[in-house]
C-alpha cells in the first residue's frame, strides 16, 4: 500500500485540467496521460491537522442553504476531501479518466457534531471495483478523525461507463421517490460556478452551456453533492447528533431550472427526494436516519 500525506488543499483548476487530459483526443495517447490497467491502486491520500476556515464554511453554507450554526454542516467535510478524491483519480496508477466518471450516489455517516475549531485528519482511498450492467463501479471512501477518534465517514460510488456485465447485481436497498411536498427551488444559471468556487469542483459540465455541451449535455448541470447538501439543509435540525444520510443521483438538474423537494417522516428519520416539478421524475432520492 502507498500511503501519502498531502500538504495544503489539493485541487483547483490545475488539477481539473489534469483530470481532463485523458479524455482529449490525441492527448489521451501520450505517455503518462493514457490510462491503462484494470485494478484500482492501493493508494491512500491524507491531510493531517486540517484547520477549518470559518469564512469558507460560511460561503459553503450560503450556497447550499444552511442556516448559521455553531457546528459544521454535516455535508461540509466533503469539501476537505474533494482534493484527495481528485488526487486519487488523477494519479498515474488510476485506471480511468476522472472526467466522464458518473457519480451514482453518496452515503455520509456523522458520528457526532463537528466544531469549526477542531483540527481534523482526512484520508481517502478507492475501493471495491466491481461489475455493473452499464460498466464498472467503484467507491471513494473518506474518513475524518479528530484526536484519533473517527468522527465522520463517506462513501461515494462512481460508474465508469463501458462494457457492462449482463446480470450484474446493482447493490443496495431501493429508495422510494417522495413527490414534492410544497417546496420548489428555482436554481440560477450560475449555481454550478458558485458551488465550484467553494468546492473546488470545476468540472466543465457544471459551469457553462458551451463547456457542458462539449461533454454531451444540452447545458450545464448542478453538482450532485450540492443537490444533496441543499436537501440536508432543509431538514438539518431533525438529524440529531449522529446520523447517516444516503442518496442516489438520478436525472441531471439542468441550470437554470427548478426542482421540487419532498420529504416524509420515517422511523428514526425521513425519506426525501428532489424531483422535476412538472413530470415528477426524480433527480435525487435519499434517506436520513438518526443513529
Amino acid at each position: 500500500m502507498t500511503d501519502r500525506t498531502v500538504q495544503g488543499q489539493p485541487g483547483g483548476l490545475p488539477m481539473m485540467l489534469k483530470a481532463a487530459l485523458p479524455v482529449l483526443p490525441g492527448v489521451n495517447l501520450l505517455p503518462g496521460v493514457a490510462r491503462h490497467g484494470t485494478e484500482l491502486p492501493d493508494l491512500v491520500l491524507r491531510r493531517e491537522g486540517v484547520a477549518v476556515d470559518p469564512a469558507h464554511v460560511a460561503a459553503y453554507a450560503r450556497v447550499c442553504g444552511f442556516e448559521p450554526s455553531q457546528v459544521l454542516p454535516v455535508t461540509y467535510p466533503h469539501m476537505l476531501a474533494f482534493g484527495l478524491h481528485m488526487g486519487i483519480m488523477t494519479d498515474r496508477s488510476f485506471p480511468f479518466p476522472a472526467i466522464g466518471t458518473v457519480h451514482l450516489g453518496n452515503a455520509i455517516t456523522s458520528h457526532r457534531p463537528l466544531a469549526p475549531t477542531e483540527r481534523l485528519d482526512v484520508s481517502a482511498t478507492a475501493r471495491d471495483l466491481r461489475p455493473h450492467p452499464k460498466g464498472r463501479v467503484f467507491d471513494l471512501v473518506t474518513e475524518v478523525s479528530a484526536d484519533g477518534e473517527r468522527v465522520w465517514e463517506s462513501t461515494s460510488t462512481y460508474l465508469r461507463v463501458g462494457r457492462g456485465e449482463e446480470g450484474a447485481r446493482v447493490e443496495g436497498e431501493p429508495f422510494d421517490v417522495v413527490r414534492g411536498t410544497g417546496l420548489t427551488w428555482r436554481l440560477p444559471g450560475d449555481l454550478g460556478r458558485r458551488y465550484a468556487a467553494v468546492s473546488g469542483d470545476h468540472n466543465p459540465i457544471h459551469l457553462y452551456p458551451l463547456t457542458a455541451r462539449a461533454f454531451g449535455f444540452k447545458r450545464q448541470i448542478a453538482h450532485g453533492m450540492w443537490s444533496k447538501a441543499r436537501c440536508v439543509a432543509a431538514f438539518a435540525n431533525r438529524l440529531g447528533d449522529a446520523s447517516r444520510v444516503e442518496v442516489e443521483f438520478k436525472k441531471p438538474v439542468f441550470l437554470p431550472g427548478s426542482v421540487a423537494f419532498g420529504s416524509r417522516t420515517a422511523e428514526d428519520g425521513l425519506d426525501f427526494s428532489l424531483t422535476d416539478p412538472r413530470s415528477g421524475k426524480p433527480h435525487l432520492v435519499g434517506r436520513a436516519r438518526r443513529l
